[in-house]
């Protein structure tokens, strides 16, 4: 720690933590079973957790286009 003096009034140290060496924590590996499923997964084509999905985009996606129908009233009385 490097020590810091005030320059008016009382003398203090203040210690400031020196940063330390830059070592990146490990990241967090998922267990064997998961990463051999993931492989099983994308090995077959099928969706992956956190991954684009164009096939769920292409099957989510609306199928009527605005203005394809009329838009009637209902008639007075009908409970809609």
């Amino acid at each position: 720690m490097t020590p810091t003096y005030a320059t008016t009034g009382r003398q203090r140290r203040i210690f400031v933590p020196r940063p330390a060496e830059s070592v990146p924590p490990p990241l967090p590996q998922d267990p064997p079973i998961y990463r051999d499923l993931m492989r099983t997964w994308a090995d077959r084509g099928r969706t992956l957790p956190g991954r684009h999905d164009p096939e769920w985009v292409r099957l989510a996606a609306p199928t009527v286009l605005t203005g394809q129908f009329s838009d009637l009233p209902a008639p007075p009385g009908d409970g809609r």
